[in-house]
């Protein structure tokens, strides 16, 4: 048990991210105030108490009852409240890197977009020497991070040079159905066995919101769709047709610089869907293994084999796809770094035009959260030398990284990160992390983002449950009206 106290002037959400950090899987208690009388301490547990007496800030780690805590401190009042919660940050890292003998390769930052800060100094006029400085200081970033987030930020850059952020927006529609659900997954989706007699039902709604995005966005710039799930492969052809020509009718496609169908589940890719893809301009499909080991997508949910993956991946080069990006999972359960280079070595055979490295993080909605008592005998584990295989290879063919975020409870405390080829990079990725463009997201379980002058965002989500969204949809729009109305 991680017990935490905070004074007054607290950053509780930011010091929670390192505690989860370093001590992964611990349960954390927090409470305002200094403890009158620490709870009993023995074995694991600690106590981290973060205080301010006298214009300072204090942080002591206390360990058995009786031992004398850790402390350091510094001073507290900053004109800056970002440098201030960053020095608290960096007292708290250095209590704990000491405890656990343990550094971070992203240091103290906690924030899921740690690109934002080179972006935003690049913008400013610094020089990469500059930024570097400042995140070592500040932020306490390994050379390695730093340099892949300086990396990143300049490409990224290069490639949203011509994105109309004023005037411009972009469209997510989401299929929320897929074959079976996987292990870590916390995605809004349902078996689509279940509801495949549904469907037209469900594409009869999702129209609805079309034509008010239709309506409330005509004469604005589209730059790019994203149609995702789920699983949107999962539907039928006639159905896959439906929703391509409804899209492709409504919308002004004269400015889009990507349309991305995810094709994620290989066990759902047939070459007449592929066809009903290529009738339409769809210019990139995401086939994603998440592994080549046949135990670990046994084990995970996924009920298809690697010979499938290999095979849909042909399949959609035969049909003339050109943008193919494949995604894997790194931390999966009993893998290890030789099955990573074998996933890798396989995904090299066939030359994908993108690969997205994903880090496993286990979110709140996830089966591997809920039933953690079942599959406690799991062994989940990312290793530097995991992520720098994935890297290698990718490098190697050419694959450079062009975006990148984290997200809570990632294994090793690593992060997510989009390789491609020159272009062909997932524009829509590098838009939905840099927040600075609006996007329309119809379907259930999406959650649309409006971006208004000054950089303020604003949000409204479609309610996830399928019946709701069918019964509610007029509501849905309603939604979408208050929000995007005031732009």
């Amino acid at each position: 048990m991680i017990y935490l106290y905070f004074g007054e002037e607290n950053f509780e959400y930011d010091i929670r991210g390192l505690l989860t950090s370093f001590y992964p899987g611990a349960p954390i208690q927090a409470e305002a105030g200094r403890p009158g009388e620490l709870p009993p301490l023995s074995g694991d547990d600690r106590a981290l108490v973060v205080e301010y007496p006298e214009g300072r800030v204090r942080a002591s780690l206390y360990k058995e009852n009786g031992r004398e805590p850790a402390v350091t401190e510094a001073p507290a009042r900053q004109a800056d409240r970002s440098l201030e919660k960053s020095a608290v940050k960096r007292l708290v890292y250095q209590l704990l890197s000491e405890d656990t003998k343990k550094q971070l390769p992203w240091g103290t930052l906690t924030g899921i977009r740690p690109t934002k800060i080179p972006m935003a100094m690049l913008e400013e006029g610094a020089s990469e020497e500059e930024i570097a400085s400042y995140m070592k200081e500040i932020y306490l970033a390994s050379p390695e991070k730093i340099g892949l987030s300086i990396e990143i930020a300049k490409r990224e850059r290069e490639l949203l040079k011509d994105i109309d952020y004023k005037n411009g927006y972009s469209l997510y529609i989401g299929i929320p159905f897929c074959p079976t659900t996987c292990l870590y997954c916390s995605f809004t989706s349902y078996p689509v066995a279940k509801w495949a007699p549904r469907m037209d039902e469900y594409l009869d709604a999702l129209f609805q919101e079309i034509d008010y995005a239709k309506e409330a966005f005509q004469g604005r710039q589209l730059d790019s769709i994203y149609i995702g799930g789920g699983t949107p492969t999962t539907l039928e052809p006639r159905h896959l047709e439906r929703l391509l020509s409804r899209v492709e009718e409504s919308f002004d496609l004269s400015s889009v610089k990507e349309w991305t169908v995810e094709a994620g589940r290989p066990d759902s890719v047939t070459p007449e869907k592929l066809a009903v893809l290529k009738r339409h301009p769809v210019s990139r499909i995401s086939i994603n293994p998440q592994t080549m080991k046949a135990e670990t997508l046994k084990i995970i949910g996924r009920r298809h084999s690697p010979e499938q993956i290999l095979s849909a991946f042909g399949m959609a080069r035969d049909a003339g796809m050109d943008n193919i990006n494949m995604d894997i999972i790194l931390g999966l359960p009993q893998e290890t770094e030789r099955d990573v280079q074998n996933t890798m070595e396989q995904l090299a055979g066939l030359a994908p035009d993108s690969i997205t490295v994903h880090s496993l993080a286990i979110k709140r909605a996830a089966r591997l959260n809920t039933m953690r008592e079942v599959y406690s005998h799991l062994k989940l584990e990312n290793t530097a030398q995991m992520m720098e295989c994935a890297e290698r290879y990718c490098r190697s063919l050419g694959l450079l990284p062009y975006y990148l975020y984290r997200q809570k409870n990632m294994a090793g405390n690593f992060e997510n990160v989009g390789y491609a080829a020159p272009g062909k990079a997932g524009v829509y990725n590098i838009l939905i992390m840099e927040e600075k463009q609006s996007i329309v997201a119809l379907g259930a379980g999406s959650t649309s983002k409006a971006v208004f002058p000054g950089g303020r965002i604003e949000r409204c989500d479609n309610v996830k449950d399928i019946d709701l969204y069918l019964a509610r949809v007029g509501e849905m729009i309603d939604r979408k009206k208050r929000l995007f109305g005031r732009l």
